[in-house]
């Protein structure tokens, strides 16, 4: 959605923060839920493993993963806002290591006008699917709005879906988020939350995506809504006011909308995953205040939480104050939700618009190693090569990293047979280190390493500490895998990838 926040909010991901003591790492070796172990051990495959599940650690993390129990880590970019995505633009993101594709969808563009779904748009959509399943990209949905839609401007809502009650819109060519505050756009929102027809279009439209796109290998599950917004009464330029709007949002309108959509997908779909988000205040750091919410699929839930990680400040054009503790203080407050509920994190957009001077560098280097520490995985805003080396993209004009955000593209392990403890890249010596917690799974799975050419041009030299000996399958062409036969659960296991001279 990126662009420019409007002053109205700026700084709130700062001075409105919680500051919370952080949390220790794991202390304990054996995940206490999730699936059961695998029967067999898994053999070795090139196709990325598929979520199947939860695990959580003792201290309280919740993971997405697989039907062996492995724990996975996804790590990929935002596709499709404005652009048509092909097959190329697949492939490349997973050469590049990628595993997840976060897919913009806007109603709009299914729903054209009322009751007549654009059969074109839906085969698009597939042919998506399709293209992910076969490159093994995992593919979340994320059904997308920014200022409600087309009526205002931007995309989402469909315009035949946009009542305004006659009030007023004066965009602000200056910000658009500001836009938000405008009396038609508060109008729209609260119309769609509270009108019982477009209640019910919506749920059709979320429900015909659903079968349309069940079945699908690649297919994650669903983002519901992105930037939830909706009225503010009182005064938007007051703090006060907005956090307190924003709270009842998501206790009351918010909260019933979720509930609602989460039918309409399990209508069509029992095994997506389904992913809330806050408003945009709690994705920039202020503790949501949405309720718990229930799975009406057979079996284990298969809900997650998906906030935003944005500076407020930095998207406005600041340089990231590195002594402002704003990536400290957002993961104290975003974690408590998922903790108490038990989801698992997925931090659908985040990174600031160009990474070139050193505050923002700085920003996005710890970013990506804070996400490490609360997230499941994460999706880079934006895949796009920059016109001039700016703006949100992840490439530069030549396709290699965009400056400053070469961390996005570091080593990673997708999927950890044990509990993860700590992950590090040295880009000078060219040597990732990926430390666990052995448990049950780490003997009979698999674990999966992505070592993409940009860190590693020639291959790399995989070494195992910790754990006796161990399995290698390292196929040269940016994976490798690794079990550990002998890994006693509870001890602590290196492994380390070093370049190839």
């Amino acid at each position: 959605m990126r662009l420019r926040r409007t002053t109205a909010v700026l700084a709130l991901g700062l001075a409105l923060l919680c500051a919370v003591p952080e949390t220790g790492p794991a202390a304990a070796a054996r995940a206490v839920s999730g699936p059961g172990p695998a029967a067999v051990p898994e053999v070795p495959s090139a196709g990325r493993p598929v979520p199947a599940g939860t695990v959580t650690a003792p201290d309280g993390r919740t993971y997405l993963a697989d039907r062996h129990g492995r724990v996975l880590r996804l790590r990929g970019l935002n596709l499709g806002k404005n652009e048509t995505v092909t097959e190329e633009d697949i492939a490349r993101l997973a050469g590049d290591g990628f595993g997840l594709l976060r897919f913009t969808v806007q109603w709009e563009r299914l729903e054209p006008r009322r009751g007549r779904y654009d059969t074109d748009y839906l085969a698009y959509l597939g042919r998506v699917l399709s293209w992910a399943d076969r490159h093994g990209v995992q593919v979340l949905v994320d059904w997308h709005q920014d200022v409600y839609g087309p009526a205002f401007g931007h995309g989402g809502i469909p315009a035949w879906a946009t009542r305004t009650d006659g009030l007023p819109f004066e965009p602000d060519p200056d910000d658009w988020f500001a836009d938000y505050f405008q009396p038609a756009v508060q109008a729209a929102f609260t119309h769609l939350y509270d009108d019982g027809d477009l209640r019910a279009a919506q749920n059709a439209a979320y429900a015909k995506v659903a079968a349309t796109l069940r079945g699908h290998r690649s297919l994650l599950g669903y983002d519901l809504f992105n930037e939830p917004f909706g009225p503010v009464p009182g005064d938007p330029a007051d703090p006060g006011d907005r956090i307190e709007a924003s709270a009842a949002l998501e206790r009351g309108r918010l909260a019933a909308m979720y509930r609602r959509l989460i039918g309409a997908v399990r209508s069509a779909d029992p095994d997506a995953w389904l992913f809330v988000e806050p408003t945009v205040l709690v994705g920039e750091g202020v503790p949501t205040s949405l309720p718990s919410f229930t799975d009406p699929r057979p079996g284990a839930d298969r809900l997650g939480y998906a906030p935003h990680y944005y500076d407020t400040a930095v998207e406005s054009g600041a340089d990231w104050d590195t002594g402002s503790r704003f990536v400290e203080n957002y993961e104290a407050a975003v974690g408590a939700y998922p903790t108490a509920h038990r989801l698992p994190v997925l931090v659908g957009e985040w990174g600031p618009p160009q990474a070139v001077t050193p505050g923002n560098a700085e920003l996005f280097r710890r970013q990506v190693a804070s996400m490490d520490r609360f997230a499941a995985g994460w999706a880079l805003w934006y895949d796009c090569r920059a016109r001039d080396g700016g703006g949100y993209c992840a490439y530069d004009t030549d396709g290699s990293p965009a400056p400053g955000k070469q961390p996005a593209f570091a080593p990673y392990a997708p999927a950890v047979a044990g509990i993860p403890a700590a992950e590090s890249y040295a880009p000078g010596t060219r040597t990732y280190t990926l430390t666990l917690t052995a448990t049950r799974t780490t003997r009979r799975a698999w674990t999966q390493l992505a070592l993409p050419a940009t860190a590693f041009p020639d291959g790399a030299r995989i070494a195992v500490s910790g754990a006796g000996p161990a399995v290698v399958v390292n196929d040269g062409r940016g994976t490798a895998r690794v079990r550990l036969p002998a890994a006693a659960p509870g001890a602590t296991v290196r492994i380390t990838a070093t370049a190839r001279p």
